[in-house]
C-alpha cells in the first residue's frame, strides 16, 4: 500500500484500505469502547451532576477511576504505567468521553496536553520522576501556554525563565491563563522564554508545590462549568535545569506538535458530545406531543435530525481517517506532524458540527432546550470552547492553507505540478468533467489555490479571507472523499442504503460549500475576461446531478427513530 502523505489528498484519489473508518476497528478496539462505555456508566454519568457544580473533588476522584482502567495512559508505554495501545484506542476512548463537556476537559488535558509533553519529550530522568505519577492519576496534569497577551500568537509569550549563576536552576517569573485543570493541576507544562530571548522559547515541568507557584481563583465561563480553569502566577520560581522539556530553544516544537494532536483528539471528543446530542433529541422527538402526537412524525423535525447524523457521519468520518494516516506513519508524534493540515481540518470540521448539532438540539427542545433542567441547554453552552480550544478556528484555516504552501516550497509536496496539470486539463477540456463529486471538489480547491497564489505569490499569507476560502475548499474535499469511501465500505452491509443517503445529501451540500467559497477567492484572484471564464470553469467542475435530499433526509429520520440513536 503507497499510503498517501499530508496534504496529498489533493493530488491523488484515496483507496478505499487508505483511508481508516469505524468500520475497520479490531476486536481490541471494539473492547476498549465496551471498556470504556462501562467506565462511563458506572463512574462517570453519576457524577456529572456534582462535577457540574464544581465538585473538582469529584471529577479527580473519577479521572483517577478511570486511570485504574489504563485510561489515561492509553499510547504511554507499558514501562510508564501506560497500556501502550495505538491512536485509534485514544480516540475511541475520546469520544466516549466526550458526552460530557466538563469531564471531557478534565479527562483530555490531563491525559492529553498535561501528559503526552512528558511522554514524548522528557528525559529518563523527567519521566521516571513524573510520568507514572501522571499515568496513575497520582498528580494531575495541566499544560500553561497561554497567556493574557499571547493566545494564538503563542510566541509573543512573556514569561521568562533566566538561568541563576549557578547554573543549577531557573528562575522563573510570568503569568498564565485559561489552564484547563489548574485548580487541581500538581504539575504544569510551562512554556517561557529563557532569559528573554525571542530564540529561545522552551518548556519546563513546574510542580505546583513550588514556592513562587501560584494558582488564581476559577474562572466564570459560559461553558464547561464543571472543568477547572484558572489563572497561574510564578514568582521567582526557582526551576531546576534539569526540568527542561525537550531542549532549550525548542519550546515551539512541544507546543506545536501537541497542538497537532489536540486539534485530532478534538474530533472525537466533538463527535461523542454531538452523538449525546443527537440521542437526547431523538428521544425527546418522540415523547414529546403536539398537534395530536409526537413532534417526531413532522417534516422539519426529522429533517433536524437527519441533518444531525449527517454531518456527525462526517466528522467521525474525517476524524478516524486522519487518525489511521497518523497510526500508520508508525510515530504518533511524527504522524501528527505529517499530518497537521488534516488534524486541522479534523479540528475545524468538528467543532463546527458539534456547534450545528447543539443548536439543533435546542431547536429540537423547543423551549425547554433553554431549560437548565434539560441536558441539550448544558451541551448548548459547553461546545462553544471548541471553536477556541487548540488554536481557534480562524487560525486553523489559515495554517492549514499555509502549511500546504509551505510543504509545496519544501519539495514535500507536488501542488506546483498538481496545479499545472489541472489547469492543462481544464483549459482543454470542454466537456463534461469526473462524475466523481469529490474529485470535482478537490479540483476546485486546486484550481483556487493555484489561481491564487498567482494573483498574490508571497504575499498570499497576507490574503486571510483568501487562505480561509481555500480551506474551505480543501476541506470540504476532503471531507466529502472520506464520506465517500467510507459509504463504499458500507455497501455489502445492513447500513447500505443510509449509507447511500448520508452520502448523497452530504456532497450536494458540501460541493454547495466548496462552489460559493471558490467563487469568493476566484473574484479576489481574477477580474473581467479572465474571471468569466474561471467562474465558466467553476460552474463545470461544480454540476452534478440532483439528488432528492428531502427524500434521503426522511429515509435517515425514519432509521434514527427506530433505532433511537446515531445508525453508524
Amino acid at each position: 500500500m503507497s499510503q498517501l502523505k499530508g496534504g496529498e489528498f489533493l493530488l491523488r484519489a484515496a483507496k478505499m484500505e487508505d483511508v481508516f473508518s469505524p468500520e475497520d476497528f479490531t476486536d481490541e478496539h471494539r473492547a476498549i469502547a465496551r471498556a470504556t462505555e462501562e467506565f462511563w456508566d458506572n463512574e462517570v454519568a453519576p457524577q456529572l451532576e456534582e462535577i457540574q457544580h464544581q465538585n473538582h473533588d469529584a471529577a479527580v476522584r473519577v479521572l483517577r477511576k478511570s486511570a485504574e482502567l489504563g485510561l489515561t495512559g492509553v499510547v504511554v508505554p507499558e514501562q510508564w504505567g501506560g497500556m501502550e495501545m495505538d491512536m485509534i484506542s485514544a480516540m475511541i476512548v475520546a469520544e466516549v468521553l466526550g458526552r460530557d463537556g466538563s469531564y471531557a476537559a478534565w479527562h483530555g488535558a490531563h491525559a492529553g496536553i498535561g501528559t503526552l509533553p512528558l511522554a514524548l519529550f522528557g528525559t529518563e530522568v523527567l519521566k521516571k520522576k513524573y510520568l507514572k505519577r501522571l499515568v496513575s492519576a497520582e498528580f494531575v496534569g495541566a499544560y500553561a501556554l497561554t497567556e493574557p497577551h499571547a493566545g494564538s500568537d503563542a510566541l509573543a509569550a512573556k514569561t521568562r525563565a533566566d538561568l541563576a549563576p549557578d547554573g543549577a536552576h531557573y528562575v522563573m517569573n510570568g503569568s498564565k491563563m485559561w489552564i484547563t485543570n489548574a485548580g487541581k493541576a500538581d504539575i504544569f507544562t510551562v512554556f517561557a522564554k529563557v532569559n528573554g530571548e525571542q530564540d529561545k522559547f522552551t518548556a519546563f515541568i513546574v510542580e505546583r508545590a513550588w514556592p513562587g507557584v501560584k494558582v488564581g481563583a476559577e474562572e466564570k465561563k459560559m461553558g464547561i462549568k464543571g472543568s477547572s480553569t484558572c489563572a497561574v502566577y510564578f514568582d521567582n520560581v526557582k526551576v531546576p535545569v534539569e526540568n527542561v522539556l525537550g531542549e532549550v530553544g525548542r519550546g515551539h516544537v512541544i507546543a506545536f506538535n501537541i497542538l497537532n494532536v489536540g486539534r485530532l483528539k478534538l474530533g472525537p471528543f466533538a463527535v461523542g458530545g454531538s452523538k449525546q446530542v443527537l440521542a437526547q433529541s431523538i428521544k425527546y422527538a418522540k415523547e414529546r406531543q403536539a398537534f395530536g402526537g409526537p413532534i417526531a412524525r413532522f417534516g422539519m423535525i426529522r429533517h433536524k435530525l437527519a441533518e444531525m447524523a449527517i454531518r456527525i457521519f462526517a466528522a467521525e468520518s474525517v476524524a478516524y481517517r486522519a487518525a489511521g494516516d497518523v497510526e500508520r506513519f508508525g510515530d504518533h508524534l511524527k504522524g501528527a506532524e505529517e499530518y497537521a493540515v488534516e488534524c486541522s481540518y479534523v479540528k475545524v470540521l468538528a467543532s463546527e458540527v458539534l456547534d450545528f448539532v447543539v443548536d439543533e438540539g435546542v431547536q429540537v427542545h423547543g423551549g425547554y432546550g433553554y431549560h437548565q433542567d434539560y441536558f441539550v441547554e448544558r451541551a448548548y453552552r459547553d461546545s462553544r470552547i471548541n471553536r477556541i480550544f487548540e488554536g481557534t478556528n480562524e487560525i486553523n484555516r489559515l495554517l492549514a492553507t499555509g502549511m500546504l504552501l509551505k510543504r509545496a516550497k519544501r519539495g514535500q509536496l507536488a501542488l506546483v505540478e498538481g496545479v499545472k496539470k489541472l489547469q492543462d486539463e481544464l483549459m482543454s477540456a470542454t466537456g463534461p468533467v469526473d462524475s466523481d463529486v469529490a474529485a470535482n471538489a478537490k479540483k476546485i480547491a486546486l484550481f483556487a489555490l493555484g489561481l491564487a497564489y498567482q494573483r498574490f505569490r508571497d504575499q498570499i499569507e497576507d490574503q486571510q479571507e483568501v487562505l480561509a476560502g481555500i480551506t474551505e475548499c480543501a476541506m470540504n474535499a476532503y471531507a466529502m472523499e472520506s464520506v465517500s469511501v467510507r459509504r463504499c465500505k458500507l455497501a455489502s452491509t445492513g447500513k447500505a442504503a443510509a449509507a447511500q443517503d448520508v452520502c448523497d445529501v452530504y456532497l450536494d451540500e458540501a460541493m454547495n460549500v466548496v462552489e460559493q467559497s471558490a467563487r469568493s477567492v476566484l473574484a479576489a484572484s481574477s477580474e473581467g475576461d479572465a474571471l468569466r471564464v474561471n467562474l465558466a470553469i467553476l460552474r463545470r467542475l461544480a454540476k452534478r446531478e440532483q439528488v432528492n435530499v428531502i427524500g434521503a433526509r426522511q429515509r435517515i429520520a425514519s432509521k434514527l427513530l427506530e433505532s433511537g440513536r446515531y445508525l453508524f
